[in-house]
Formats: C-alpha cells, structure tokens, sequence
C-alpha cells in the first residue's frame, strides 16, 4: 500500500539522516551567508544613491578598498572585532546578523525542501511534477526571503520600503503562485480547457493582493482621521500586496497580525521606558516602521504559516 510504504519511507529518511540533505543544506546557507554579504552592500548604499557593483567594497569612513579577507561572510566581521582595521571605526551589527539571517533562513527552507524530494522518489508513484513543484517553492522561498529582510532593515534604519523592491516583488509573487498553481493541477497552456481555470487563478490572486493592500489603505485613513496626519506609508501598502501575491491572502493577514502584535509589544516596551515617561513629546515623535514588523511577520508566516492558521483552526473548532 501506498500509504504504509510512505510511513516507512518517512521513518528512514529521519532516522538516517541522508549525506545530500546535509550537504545541500549546508551549500544553502554558506549561499544564504554569501547572498547576505552583497545584500549589506545594497543595504549601505541604495538609501545613498550608490551604485552596488562600484566602487569595490570600501569602509564607510575612511574609505579605503577592503581586502578580499575582509570579505568573508560572518568570519570578517568576528576576525576585525568589528572595526576597521585602518581608522578603528565600528562595523555595525547590522553586518553579521543580515549574513547571519540569510544563511540560516535559507539552510532551514533547504533542509525542508529536500526533506520531501528525498521521499518522493521512493513512493509507488509520483510524478515529476512533485519534484518541480518542490524545486519552485524552495526558489521562491529563498528569494522570498532575501527580499523581506531587505525591506525589514531598510524600514528599520530609514523607514524606506522603495518601489525597486516591492513592485517587482509584487510581479514575482504572481508568477511564482500561477507555476505552483499550474504544476498543482497540471495544467498545459495548450489545453483550452485549462484556461478557464487559469484566468480564475490570477483572478483570485488579484482580489487577494487588493484586499492586502486595502487593509493598511483602510488604516491609514482611520488613522488620518483620528491624528489628523500620516501614519501609515504606502510603501506599507504596497509590501501587504507582495506579501498577498506570494502567500496568498490567509498568509498576508497572518504576517498583518504577527506584524501588529509585534509592534504593540515594542511600542509598549517604549512607553514603560523611563526616558519615555519624564518625555511625554518625545513618546508622540516616535515613529515605529511598520513595514519591518509585517516583514518579520512575512517571514513567520512563509516559514511555518500553515502549521500556525491549521493550528488556529483546530484551537478554534473549525
């Protein structure tokens, strides 16, 4: 049966650990932490108007072209104490912990992806388009990812969501969940019938990605309303309507969730502060980046989303 050969295929995979899961495991995060690298060089100079390719890589203080050891992911930053080895200025921690983030985000999503191809060969029957469907989510997955904490910091440091990242982002997701979509159901586009379907599928996508966005437009004129000026970006728009084009319009609202909920706790951490409560102005001049906490929520959400909604579900009697 298939079922009793998937469970025993299930219990050796899991009580022996396979040399290609650790291996590719271990190439995703060395990738992850070489892809947060460049994505610190982006960081640092796109808020400038910079180019990312040159000049080569320098310290921002003093100017001098780093070496190619000073490079190297995570080891540089430990090895220079995080400082410039020529005018002693400090490296910030942002450095390490986007290489650290990225490297391990991306060896988590490897680790699960090859978890599942690694069985599918050994059922009855599975068709190839498992194995490419498992191929397509990992990829999203992974640029997923870069993507969110790209914005998470960018939020954090200049409350800056630009258009550069969350429109294509935007147009990204909807390819990828139209090709999960498309190898789910195993559709061709030679076959009329499935294009009925198929218009159905973005139709919906569209809805979802409107209804995201809807919801922080919705906010911020409430918000206008009550304080009489701006609290709510557009950008913060625009990253729930990526964020609904890759995950759908159940994993949107979970990240908006997790995103406000993380925000009340931070924002409530700051008014009990005791500069905050001789500075009654300087709580009201605060301004929190919202975009950073729906990132953070992104991230929960397209890493364990469906254990968490399935989990709700049940707690809630559905």
């Amino acid at each position: 049966m298939i079922g009793a050969s998937y469970a025993a295929d299930i219990g050796t995979v899991y009580s022996t650990p396979s040399m290609i899961r650790v291996l590719g495991t271990l190439f995703a995060g060395l990738l992850g932490l070489a892809f947060g690298s460049f994505l610190n060089v982006c960081l640092s100079r796109w808020p400038e108007g910079e180019s990312v390719v040159r000049p080569r890589s320098h310290c921002r203080s003093c100017g001098r072209t780093l070496a190619w050891w000073e490079n190297v992911p995570l080891v540089s930053w430990v090895a220079l104490r995080g400082r410039c080895r020529s005018c002693g200025a400090r490296i910030s921690w942002r450095y390490p912990l986007v290489e650290l983030a990225v490297g391990v985000l991306w060896a988590i999503s490897a680790s699960r992806a090859l978890i599942l191809i690694q069985i599918l060969p050994t059922l009855n029957y599975f068709p190839l388009r498992w194995l490419e469907s498992d191929a397509l989510r990992l990829s999203g997955m992974l640029a997923l990812t870069w993507l969110l904490i790209a914005l998470l910091v960018l939020d954090a440091e200049h409350h800056w969501l630009p258009n550069k990242l969350t429109l294509p982002g935007i147009f990204l997701g909807i390819i990828y969940r139209f090709g999960d979509f498309i190898l789910d159901h195993s559709f061709s586009f030679l076959k009329p019938s499935s294009i009925p379907l198929m218009i159905s599928a973005l139709g919906l996508q569209a809805l979802a990605i409107l209804a995201a966005a809807s919801l922080i437009l919705v906010t911020r004129w409430i918000y206008w309303l009550i304080r009489r000026r701006e609290g709510v970006g557009l950008g913060d728009a625009k990253l729930m309507a990526m964020l609904a084009a890759w995950l759908g319009l159940p994993g949107a609202l979970l990240s908006f969730v997790i995103g406000v909920l993380l925000g009340a706790v931070v924002a409530l951490v700051l008014l009990l502060s005791p500069s905050m409560r001789k500075d009654k102005n300087e709580w009201a001049q605060i301004k929190l980046p919202l975009g950073t906490f729906l990132c953070v929520g992104g991230i929960v959400s397209s890493m364990w989303g469906e254990q968490i909604i399935h989990a709700y579900l049940r707690w809630a009697g559905f």
